[in-house]
């Protein structure tokens, strides 16, 4: 049986009311405007017959009714277009601002200064037309018409947005009181917060405390400065408050910290506003107000970066990233993106991390011509044929594998990945004549104790020895620690078994490390690149380091929990290749760059260029055969700081101050 007729009926009914709809609104947006250019017109006739009022004390003679009547249309005229001329009446009500005011004055002048021409040359115009003194406006009557002009044009559209943010930001009435806040920081972020309050009926700021004494006892938008910051936990307590919300855009970590523990025993939650972006216009949006995370007790100072010299690197140009599927390769992309490379080749061997980047970067960068290429780095000859393909000039390095258990349990898969494809892709830039080549390395190479540190310093050893030999390719390394948040690090780990209620796993009471945000060790590293001629190991700023089991108790207690009580923590003991603390440089000690985040490892007085090729070899075959045992053997061979917990060897002695006019090694605490 053929389909019924009346389905298309149907449809075709159904467009012609979205057609009724949209005609509807169109006439609904006609009807608005008209009534706005009347409301308009209305308010600058007032203006008009009050400036004329004013002119003659509020007895306006009969003569001059008759002229102002005559010659209130040209003046309407003229003011109107002035508006038009600069755009005022297509200005939202809703949203009008300083911007939109700054017009309607330019405009508003503009007519006025027309009004007052005219009325200077009136004696000239009179001889040729008698008339012409009837229509026009006395001085004293111009000057106060542009002052009423503008105060009440801008009177009307004040009302209108005062009326639509009172709409739009009253919140839906309910039988709960509303959650009382205290307010941390009276500054602008604090001011922006504590209007955006206002509108709200489920909740209310009660207090402010900051430690500018200036505001001490000062109510800044209707809320009261009651204390300094450390005088919070006493505040709180004296006004019944229910959540703590931080409203400092530029608080560093310290200060996230010191908020949390002051009030850790009246188990409030703490909130924070997200950034300075948050209040830029004024405003803030309570809805994006989130509880304070991990990263904002370890928050750092903003990275400031040359933005110039890494354009000219990157500018442009085709920059290809290895491993850029993994947590620092994927922000690497996302970072080079912002300096408009013309060709961003993607290398990676895992299928669904590809997909991923390349699905993002495709959405973000539409103009960056995007390769998505599922190559190993350890296959020379189709990673070969990308370079031939697609001639990169910039060449970032940042695969590898890292896991130091997992790599503990197969040592060949280390050195086959990060010795072996190190060399691979190294050398191919080279060949192709590559302009930078930027490799990713970790503080665990400094004096390692595991495979995957010492995997890491024979690849180091390896560009070093590339960049002596290679003129035309810039090698560098860039070196840093732990970043919060990676695959497999310690922070999703503790996440999961606090979600689980699981006891928290640590290692050692007194295990520390290093740690910093992916996207500021990203940044750092394309300003390291941009840095130095050659051989250099760059090294980022981390800060002081960060004991793990204070991240246990910080994570537990941010989840509302009380470490200890809610959720255990459980000392695991060291796993193997594991230190309690890492270094960032050597026996070489450091320098500073011109960069005060970037610092510099002055080369090691025991690098042996002339055996580094041998000792790679045997090290590359040991692993090939897969002997664990033959691999830490090489590896301590090559590396005589090199200690695995199985070597005999005397330990390697602690660097000692260099020789008089060299610097001794300096800690990123002393630069």
């Amino acid at each position: 049986m053929p389909p019924r007729r009346p389905a298309a009926g149907i449809h075709a009914h159904g467009g012609v009311r979205v057609i009724q709809r949209l005609r509807a609104a169109g006439v609904k947006l006609a009807l608005r405007r008209i009534a706005r250019i009347l409301l308009d017109l209305g308010v600058l006739a007032l203006a008009l017959w009050l400036a004329f009022a004013l002119r003659f004390d509020w007895n306006i003679p009969v003569p001059w009714v008759r002229r102002m009547l005559l010659v209130m249309p040209w003046v309407l005229l003229c003011q109107y277009l002035a508006l038009v001329a600069f755009n005022v009446p297509r200005c939202s009500w809703q949203h009008f601002g300083f911007a939109e005011l700054g017009r309607m004055g330019a405009a508003i002048g503009l007519s006025g200064v027309l009004l007052l021409v005219a009325r200077l040359t009136a004696p000239a115009v009179s001889q040729y037309i008698p008339s012409a003194t009837h229509v026009l406006v006395p001085i004293g009557a111009a000057a106060a018409d542009v002052v009423l002009a503008f105060v009440g044009l801008a009177a009307l559209r004040a009302i209108r947005r005062g009326t639509s943010e009172h709409e739009r930001g009253r919140a839906p009435l309910s039988d709960a009181a509303p959650i009382r806040l205290i307010l941390v920081g009276a500054g602008e972020a604090g001011v922006a917060v504590a209007r955006a309050l206002d509108r709200r009926t489920d909740l209310e700021a009660i207090a402010f405390v900051d430690d500018d004494h200036a505001k001490q006892g000062t109510r800044i938008h209707g809320v009261p400065v009651c204390g300094r910051v450390d005088e919070l936990a006493s505040v709180c307590r004296h006004y019944q408050i229910d959540e703590i919300l931080i409203c400092v855009a530029s608080a560093n970590g310290a200060f996230v910290r010191r908020v949390t523990r002051d009030v850790e025993q009246l188990n409030l939650p703490v909130k924070m506003i997200p950034n300075v972006a948050e209040f830029v216009d004024g405003s803030v949006a309570v809805e994006r107000i989130r509880k304070v995370a991990l990263e904002d007790l370890l928050r750092r100072d903003p990275v400031e970066l040359n933005d110039a010299a890494i354009a000219g690197d990157l500018a442009d140009r085709t920059v290809l990233v290895s491993g850029a599927g993994g947590s620092i390769g994927s922000e690497l992309c996302r970072q080079v993106c912002r300096y408009g490379p013309r060709r961003m080749i993607l290398v990676e061997r895992s299928e669904n991390a590809l997909f991923e980047i390349h699905r993002e970067l495709r959405a973000k960068c539409p103009n960056i011509e995007l390769v998505p290429a599922l190559v190993d780095i350890t296959e020379r000859e189709h990673l070969d044929r990308v370079f031939h393909t697609w001639r990169p000039a910039v060449v970032i390095h940042a695969a590898a594998h890292k896991h130091v258990p997992m790599l503990e349990y197969n040592p060949g898969a280390a050195i086959l990945n990060n010795v072996v494809g190190t060399r691979v892709i190294a050398e191919l830039a080279g060949d192709h004549e590559v302009a930078s080549f930027v490799m990713i390395s970790t503080d665990k190479a400094v004096r390692p104790r595991s495979i995957m540190g010492a995997s890491k310093r024979c690849a180091e050893l390896l560009i070093q020895r590339l960049a002596r030999l290679q003129h035309h390719t810039k090698y560098t390394i860039v070196r840093f620690g732990n970043v919060l948040g990676s695959n497999g690090s310690v922070v999703p780990i503790f996440k999961a078994q606090i979600a689980n209620m699981a006891p928290v796993t640590v290692t050692h009471p007194d295990m520390e490390r290093y740690f910093m945000t992916i996207p500021e060790a990203s940044q750092l590293v394309l300003q390291a690149a941009s840095m130095g001629s050659g051989g250099e190991i760059f090294i980022l700023d981390m800060g002081e380091p960060v004991r793990i089991l204070d991240l246990a108790n910080d994570l537990i207690r941010l989840c509302g929990l009380v470490p200890g009580e809610d959720i255990p923590i459980e000392f695991t003991g060291l796993r193997p290749g594991e230190k309690l603390r890492e270094e960032l440089c050597g026996v070489a000690g450091l320098e500073p760059t011109s960069h005060a985040s970037i610092l510099c490892e002055r080369e090691a007085t025991w690098l042996r260029a002339e055996r580094l090729d041998r000792d790679v070899a045997e090290l590359i075959a040991v692993a090939e055969r897969g002997e664990a045992a033959a691999i830490r053997a090489a590896l301590r061979a090559m590396l005589p700081d090199f200690d695995d917990g199985e070597s005999t060897a005397s330990p390697v002695p602690e660097p000692t101050p260099a020789a008089s006019g060299v610097l001794p090694p300096l800690s990123l605490a002393h630069v």
